[in-house]
């Protein structure tokens, strides 16, 4: 497990270094000046920039300028907003994210668990049929569309009741989180709902669920004991990825509702050219994944004793 464990960092540092690279070419590629702004800059003050900000140097010593701060935990500062350190916006609005992605990854884990177990038990029967087209309603519409259609509700309960239930937008409060979060994890709601269903119907028909039976154990303790517990294991698969993606990729939700989440200042960023908060927080986003999917698969193997880690000649 410990020869598994290093392998497994060890290409993770291999892939958060493969996505700062590719972070910077592409940066780099990008037409436009990460310098201009409204507002004239004499060339004195432009020239000032360019050696603040290393870009008077040539792209190699760039690079590698880049990659130590990177190792050092050192993003740099941002471009469009002055004095301030790639590292302290991601301090600052990523434990926001966080919380939006937690609450959203919670309840879409349990209730795509609960329903895709429901729909395997009532196949082919009308509570099925009902969660299949919610699963495929949720996969194909996107989280924007969504968020669109929260708000107008909230705005119709509230004037339905007379007083304001829950906030249309804004943080700061439990009530600013239940409809972004619900909508955040939605996605994943439907994914996880589809996979659960095909893994419960594919571990009904194993041998040791029809030992089970001939064994007389009950219906109730075959569902949790076996299928369940088995049928589970896909999910915990995919569940590292879909966490790192619900915690740090609610982009658009973020700005529906104007949450001061980093996924907000990630898009900002893409419009102005910043740079240095693009290329910060895109290998933070690798970073956090790479841990997130290394987790899943000891889990995976916690979960199950069956399986062993073994080194392949």
């Amino acid at each position: 497990m410990l020869h598994y464990l290093m392998k497994r960092l060890a290409f993770g540092v291999l892939t958060i270094w493969f996505i700062a690279t590719a972070t910077f070419v592409g940066m780099h590629a990008v037409p436009g000046d990460p310098l201009m702004s409204d507002k004239a800059v004499s060339p004195e003050i432009r020239k000032h920039l360019e050696q603040r900000y290393g870009l008077d140097k040539p792209i190699m010593q760039q690079y590698q300028i880049y990659i130590m701060n990177m190792l050092k935990g050192d993003f740099g500062i941002s471009f469009t907003q002055q004095n301030r350190r790639v590292n302290d916006i991601i301090a600052e609005h990523f434990p926001v994210s966080a919380l939006l992605g937690v609450l959203a990854i919670g309840y879409a884990t349990l209730g795509g668990i609960m329903l895709g177990a429901i729909t395997s038990l009532y196949r082919n029967r009308w509570p099925d049929y009902l969660l299949i087209v919610f699963v495929v309603l949720g996969i194909s519409i996107p989280s924007f569309v969504f968020a669109s259609i929260g708000q107008l509700m909230i705005l119709k309960v509230n004037a339905w009741l007379g007083f304001q239930l829950l906030p249309v937008a804004g943080w700061g409060s439990i009530s600013h989180m239940i409809v972004p979060s619900l909508i955040l994890g939605l996605g994943i709601l439907a994914y996880l709902t589809r996979l659960m269903r095909s893994s419960m119907l594919e571990v009904i028909h194993a041998d040791y669920i029809r030992t089970a039976r001939a064994k007389g154990l009950s219906s109730q303790r075959i569902f949790y004991r076996h299928q369940l517990r088995n049928a589970v294991l896909p999910v915990i698969t995919v569940l590292g990825p879909a966490i790192a993606a619900i915690t740090t990729g609610g982009f658009v939700v973020e700005l529906i509702f104007a949450i001061p989440g980093l996924g907000r200042y990630f898009v900002q960023a893409v419009q102005q050219l910043d740079y240095t908060v693009i290329m910060g927080t895109t290998v933070f986003y690798g970073a956090f994944l790479v841990l997130m999917v290394t987790l899943a698969d000891l889990l995976y193997g916690l979960i199950d004793p069956r399986i062993r880690i073994q080194k392949v000649a």
